[in-house]
């Protein structure tokens, strides 16, 4: 199963979203042949290894409208612009120190037509924005994550989760969880999908 075949069999889509997630395909096949964000041989996995991963965050928990999200780290626009899709009445800023890599996320932003997205060339420690969640993929190790972005959190939260962290980790994280002194969830990435590419992929969350 590829393609959007796999985001259906998971998640109930308005026309809108459909069009929007389909329309990642071509959009990232035509930037990623002038700039390239995601690796040659990952791009024939596009909905399953990064649309689909990017998306666990919606089949674990869901958000209020209003909701504020930093992408920290974004790369290629990732999980930021599938969960922005996803979530059209919260707001994302998706943020990543490499210029050419936030070119590729504004037009793949241009060309699916998002509204709920700005993008920031800066660096984690010089960020300034504040918001409910911090979103990430495999962003350096929790703790220093967490030390960078912490100052942008706001504490509290009104959505089933509180405000804080939402890292999508994979492998044995027990080095890196042993020097949290901060609450922290772990959810199993396997426990929601049945592809063996989760197997060993988590969501991690951390309060403020």
């Amino acid at each position: 199963m590829t393609g959007m075949h796999i985001i259906g069999k998971y998640f109930s889509l308005t026309s809108g979203q459909s069009d929007q997630l389909s329309q990642l395909g071509p959009s990232y096949s035509y930037w990623n042949e002038r700039i390239n964000v995601i690796s040659r041989k990952d791009i024939e996995h596009l909905y399953l290894h990064h649309v689909l991963h990017s998306l666990s965050i919606a089949k674990i928990t869901s958000f209020h409208a209003g909701t504020v999200f930093i992408d920290a780290g974004t790369g290629g626009g990732f999980p930021g612009i599938p969960l922005a899709i996803m979530f059209p009445e919260s707001h994302f800023i998706l943020t990543d120190s490499i210029g050419k890599k936030i070119a590729v996320v504004n037009g793949i932003i241009k060309e699916t037509g998002l509204a709920n997205c700005e993008t920031r060339n800066i660096r984690l420690e010089d960020l300034k924005d504040k918001a409910d969640f911090i979103v990430c993929r495999a962003v350096g190790t929790i703790p220093q994550l967490f030390k960078w972005v912490s100052k942008n959190i706001v504490p509290g939260g009104k959505n089933q989760l509180r405000n804080g962290l939402l890292a999508l980790k994979g492998g044995d994280l027990t080095s890196e969880l042993k020097e949290l002194k901060t609450p922290v969830n772990i959810f199993n990435l396997s426990d929601y999908f049945s592809e063996s590419y989760f197997d060993t992929k988590k969501l991690v969350h951390l309060i403020k």
